[in-house]
């Protein structure tokens, strides 16, 4: 049921913890604040939580809920965040290894020196003792998986290095005074750093090898592994598609000089035809050119009639005005000769009466 309630990812969480949401701002797994080794379930905090190398709270947020979002759009498009996870697991590792480095300094120092040959014997109890080790880990494990008859089985591989160890243990004390001998000779762990006894029992040796913090970093280290082989894998597969788009193109190229080269004339004849068309009618005016000049010329037809009704009506007015000029001369000329015929009547009369007198 938790599984269940996980993989439904964050909207189940904001819908069980909307008071918080209120109050926080949402976190998308995209973000760097997120992270990404986490996402991937290799982060080192949460692996090594609980053990002597406990490296507390992760830095970067931790959200099941963020892991299944991740782990449904992983499915439709690839989001690399093995490279960040990679940069994180490389660094923690160097790290280890650097540790485990100076505990062997350390140890060359505060143990009495001893031959190489010595030397080379105490490597193989040490390496038989690592092997019994994962052996009875491995054993334990089967039989709480229930597989009885395989546990069985790694039981008695068990038994036969046990006898080998005994054998390189008769060998190492043989080639070593008796005092040395009992002197506790310590080994570092290659894998976790930790420090293993020549005398460690078995029972100890099982605790190491199947214990949360030497299986913790073996799942830190392997999981390294597997994502510099994904990375690698993403990336051929990145530049394959990459040369592949590149060929099409190429090719599609090639495609077309080949169809340039193989037109027959008609074609290169209806293509100089099609070119010429375009030609004009590039030249020729557009719709809304047409549509201004059109206006344009309306405009300047409609001010020429404008013009031309106004002369009409200054010339009906100036003739108006002509023969109003020509009616008034004639009445003053009529008036003018009425008056000069009435003068040459009062000469005459006035003549004619000197004459009687």
């Amino acid at each position: 049921m938790a599984a269940l309630l996980i993989l439904q990812g964050s909207c189940r969480k904001a819908s069980c913890s909307s008071s918080r949401d209120e109050t926080r701002q949402r976190v998308k797994f995209t973000e760097d604040r997120v992270c990404k080794s986490h996402l991937l379930n290799c982060c080192p905090h949460d692996i090594l939580s609980g053990t002597r190398m406990d490296l507390g709270e992760c830095a970067k947020t931790h959200d099941f809920a963020l892991r299944a979002d991740y782990d449904i759009a992983s499915k439709e498009r690839d989001m690399f965040f093995e490279l960040d996870a990679v940069d994180h697991l490389e660094s923690f590792i160097a790290d280890c290894d650097r540790r485990t480095e100076l505990a062997k300094k350390r140890l060359v120092e505060t143990q009495d020196e001893i031959s190489a040959e010595v030397a080379e014997k105490a490597e193989k109890v040490h390496e038989l003792n690592e092997d019994i080790g994962k052996l009875l880990a491995n054993a334990e494990q089967l039989g709480a998986d229930g597989n009885v008859e395989e546990a069985q089985k790694v039981l008695q591989e068990v038994e036969k290095v046990r006898n080998k160890k005994r054998d390189a243990e008769d060998e190492y004390r043989n080639s070593m005074p008796a005092s040395s001998f009992q002197q506790q000779k310590l080994r570092v762990c290659e894998v976790c750093s930790a420090y293993l006894g020549l005398h460690d029992n078995d029972r100890r040796l099982a605790d190491h090898f199947g214990g949360k913090l030497h299986l913790g970093f073996i799942q830190i280290r392997e999981k390294l592994q597997q994502l510099k082989k994904t990375v690698l894998e993403k990336q051929e597969k990145r530049n394959q598609d990459r040369l592949k788009r590149r060929e099409e193109r190429e090719k599609e190229e090639k495609m077309l000089m080949m169809k340039k080269r193989t037109r027959s004339p008609s074609q290169e004849k209806k293509r100089s035809r099609s070119g010429e068309r375009r030609k004009q009618h590039s030249h020729s005016p557009s719709r809304e050119q047409q549509r201004s000049h059109s206006r344009d010329h309306g405009e300047r037809e409609r001010e020429r009639e404008r013009r031309r009704r106004h002369r009409s009506r200054s010339a009906s007015k100036g003739n108006r005005h002509s023969r109003e000029r020509s009616r008034d001369q004639k009445r003053h000329s009529k008036h003018s000769s009425s008056r000069d015929r009435s003068g040459d009547r009062d000469k005459k009369k006035s003549s004619s009466s000197l004459r009687l007198a």
